[in-house]
């Protein structure tokens, strides 16, 4: 749900989107890995280089990490640190369920290409065609604003987390303790977003020719899952588990509404905030919507990555559309990503034809993940830790893309 980038202005709100767990949240304080725990992986030694790189990621100051490799002969995962600060000797469980974050972003965009498919739905829709008068004022306009500019992200919307008035007093251990059960609802996030003007207006006609100008916003999907409400005339989170929880036998992904829990095992979710020393307990969070609400395990999102990738879930038409991608500069510290429908795409020195991915973060969680273009590997990780800006978190970022790089392209 929070930007890729982790500074002040793109996690603005970020108490409404966090990680969850089932105990209250317990005091700020302790450092970050200081009782960390060495990666125990599924081979008896634990020798095995998914779980050095674990390691190599709670090296930087995470204080736990899961990740797992999936590929045609079966899997590995390996898990660092330690499961709670209060009590050093919690191991990591491997099969640990955590927020996803703006990884949800590709299951809404794969359900919205589903409907496209079936005709019920057209990548040149606009917003106004199924959401009559609900974009307007300010200098936006909803009549032209396309379900592609939604997906992919180029819409000009203002990301309602940074457009939030509360966000100075929400980056505080105070404010997060304040607003940790708070929740909003889908029109309450868009009227946050349409109080001021549009960072652009799209061109009216999306003809492939177009320049368009790419901005990452969390509006777009939440918009996105009331068009998919409007065509279907069921919830989103309903869509997304008929459609692709249900029959990939996701057994441990699910939207938890407005709940701040997350179902154990899972880990303790740790937030350094802007201007703090110490990290702060932010286990329990309300998690948002068709944006980045979804709960879900390294296991089940390398099994989604890998259907998506290898067509079982897009028809061939509709694949190639998610492929069709615009440069995304400074979304992340990658040279080269492209975003695409719900997806975006970067060189990986070693890979064929680069790796497929998206990325999601929670207040106290980190996903990265990534998938080969056929769908026969893909490598997903899960870090309880978040660090509001600074050199800590982009180390963190790093040693996480470098497992999941590593996953993809060496041996195993």
């Amino acid at each position: 749900m929070i930007s890729r980038r982790t500074g002040l202005t793109a996690t603005a709100a970020a108490l409404l989107a966090g990680a969850a767990g089932p105990a209250a949240a317990a005091p700020s304080g302790g450092g970050a890995g200081a009782a960390a725990r060495p990666a125990r992986a599924s081979d008896p030694a634990g020798r095995h280089r998914l779980g050095a790189d674990a390691e190599a990621v709670v090296a930087t100051g995470a204080t736990a990490v899961v990740a797992e490799v999936q590929g045609p002969h079966g899997s590995r995962t390996a898990s660092a640190g330690t499961a709670d600060l209060t009590d050093p000797g919690a191991e990591v469980p491997h099969g640990a369920a955590y927020r996803i974050g703006s990884d949800t972003k590709t299951f809404t965009a794969t359900v919205a290409l589903q409907l496209i498919g079936e005709g019920r739905l057209a990548l040149d829709d606009t917003v106004e065609r199924w959401l009559p008068g609900l974009v307007r004022g300010n200098g936006n306009d909803g009549t032209r604003i396309t379900v592609s500019h939604l997906l992919g992200q180029t819409s000009g919307l203002n990301d309602y987390l940074a457009a939030s008035p509360d966000a100075a007093r929400a980056f505080t251990p105070e404010g997060y303790h304040r607003s940790r059960f708070r929740s909003q609802t889908a029109r309450e996030q868009l009227a946050a977003a349409l109080a001021g003007p549009p960072q652009w207006l799209p061109d009216p006609v999306d003809s492939p020719g177009s320049r368009r100008r790419w901005g990452y916003s969390n509006t777009n999907y939440t918009l996105m899952g009331l068009v998919i409400e409007e065509v279907t005339g069921h919830p989103w989170a309903q869509e997304i588990h008929d459609r692709i929880i249900g029959p990939l036998g996701l057994r441990h992904t699910s939207s938890p509404g407005t709940s701040p829990y997350v179902p154990g095992p899972t880990a303790r979710a740790y937030t350094r905030f802007p201007g703090e020393d110490g990290l702060t307990d932010t286990t329990l969070t309300y998690g948002g919507g068709a944006d980045g609400c979804l709960i879900s395990t390294a296991h089940d999102h390398g099994r989604f990555l890998r259907a998506l990738m290898s067509g079982r879930l897009l028809r061939p038409a509709q694949l190639a559309a998610m492929k069709e991608t615009v440069a995304a500069d400074g979304w992340i510290d990658v040279p080269g990503v492209r975003y695409g429908l719900g997806i975006a795409w970067r060189p990986v020195a070693g890979s064929r034809g680069g790796i497929w991915f998206h990325g999601g973060t929670h207040l106290g969680v980190v996903s990265e993940s990534g998938v080969t273009p056929d769908g026969a590997r893909a490598a997903t990780s899960g870090t309880f830790t978040l660090r509001m800006g600074g050199a800590g978190q982009d180390a963190q970022d790093r040693a996480a893309r470098r497992l999941v790089d590593r996953a993809l392209t060496g041996r195993w």
